[in-house]
């Protein structure tokens, strides 16, 4: 009975947040959720958009045509997502708060130029650098809140921050229902730029991590990235890439196609081409709600049974969901509804993010903590370009959006076979 009331009692005094750590999550916080309307962006403008760029650039607008350069230039995003590994030296030699504002800049300012495009390649330029910033953006504050949160805190904090990512997918959804539909692609690119406010207010209100300061202080200085590649943190490097390249990877097969999926569904179903958008957009706004729950639901999970077992779940369930989805409903005679519903199970355990904002900053020292974070982000991405691109490619040759997507659930049972190798940091702190 003593300890359920010292339990109780402990529960109750959780440490409380200071400004500057409130003022810094919510600052990272709208940077993640502003970096997943940007990426969502494209996924709901691509046919749009290159419907007009294409003849533009010498080549017809084709299903076909329109399918393939989207696949390319989503791999050259993706392409910039994995350069962006450059921002993690650069935030344990510089501090979290600048960088963290960098990337923001960076992702902010291509975005809004992307609506200025005369055409496929100035679309494409500026969609790789957009990638870069936007790739260095999650690492980065990730890093931030787990060194910035007391110990008490962190580990909510971590699922508090994906939830942004998600509620960003949910603010394109809502700007693709109301602004995209009346003003175009153009317009949508536009409202990417917003988060240079952001990033303005992250330089001028939110202080450097004491953890950062205390490390910079009494730190030898190192080479961070050979450091993670060396015989202390190999181990854990890789198996951390391998599970973040296959959280990635459904991610993307799942997310970024669900939007040309309900489409078709909803065309199929006799739904004039502006009912068919906005039924997308309505269904990217429940996967995003389901995802943000799946975020929320995850950091309790994690404590309870362990960071392995947590993950294993979801990666269970990831796996399940794009089959029950793509491989299933989307070939269902009248599969709209059915489709949508299992949408929110992929919403749901797509929440997966959550724990690698709360695991991997368990994995690593502060002096080479974001390195470690970007590096593991960076290597995921590098990998989904190459699988996105066979994705459209396979689509392609199958004259099919719904198989190929369905295969990607494989990579979650391979997953299942490597989480054992990862480390389980239940219970301990945050390494110093």
């Amino acid at each position: 009975m003593n300890s359920l009331t010292d339990r109780t009692s402990v529960t109750r005094r959780r440490t409380p947040l200071n400004r500057s750590q409130i003022a810094g999550f919510w600052g990272a916080w709208a940077g993640w959720t502003l970096d997943g309307m940007d990426s969502f962006i494209y996924a709901l403008v691509l046919t749009p958009a290159l419907t007009e760029l294409l003849p533009r650039s010498g080549y017809a607008a084709t299903p076909a045509n329109v399918g393939l350069a989207g696949s390319i230039l989503f791999a050259l995003f993706l392409v910039g997502w994995g350069l962006s590994f450059i921002w993690g030296p650069l935030a344990d030699r510089y501090g979290r708060t600048k960088v963290l504002a960098g990337t923001i800049f960076t992702f902010a300012i291509f975005t809004g130029l992307a609506a200025t495009s005369h055409n496929v390649w100035e679309l494409g330029i500026y969609r790789f650098i957009a990638g870069v910033g936007i790739g260095g953006e999650w690492a980065l504050a990730g890093t931030y809140v787990a060194e910035a949160w007391p110990e008490d805190r962190r580990k909510m904090g971590a699922g508090y921050l994906q939830t942004g990512y998600y509620a960003g997918f949910f603010l394109a959804a809502a700007l693709n229902y109301t602004v995209g539909v009346h003003y175009g692609w153009r317009a949508m690119f536009l409202t990417g730029a917003v988060p240079v406010v952001v990033a303005i207010l992250v330089l001028l209100r939110v202080k450097e991590s004491e953890k950062w300061e205390k490390a910079e202080a009494s730190t030898v200085r190192t080479k961070p990235l050979r450091e993670i590649m060396g015989p202390a943190y190999r181990r854990r490097t890789w198996v951390a890439c391998i599970l973040l390249t296959i959280a990635i990877i459904g991610l993307w097969a799942g997310a970024v196609y669900e939007p040309s999926a309900v489409i078709q569904l909803a065309t199929k179903a006799g739904m004039a081409k502006n009912d068919a958008i906005r039924t997308a957009s309505l269904a990217t706004g429940l996967l995003s709600i389901a995802t943000i729950l799946g975020c929320l639901a995850l950091p309790p999970l994690a404590e309870r049974i362990g960071r392995k077992k947590t993950l294993a779940i979801y990666f269970l369930g990831m796996a399940v969901a794009i089959v029950g989805s793509f491989g299933w409903a989307f070939y269902l005679p009248n599969g709209l509804a059915p489709f949508v519903a299992w949408l929110f199970v992929l919403g749901f355990f797509g929440g997966n993010f959550a724990l690698f904002s709360l695991w991997l900053p368990e994995q690593f020292e502060t002096r080479v903590r974001a390195t470690a974070f970007a590096f593991c982000t960076s290597f995921g991405r590098f990998v989904g370009a190459g699988v996105n691109f066979l994705l459209g490619a396979a689509v392609l040759h199958m004259h099919t959006l719904g198989v190929p997507v369905a295969l990607t659930a494989l990579a979650f049972v391979v997953g299942l076979f490597i989480i054992p190798f990862a480390p389980e940091t239940r219970g301990e702190v945050l390494p110093q």
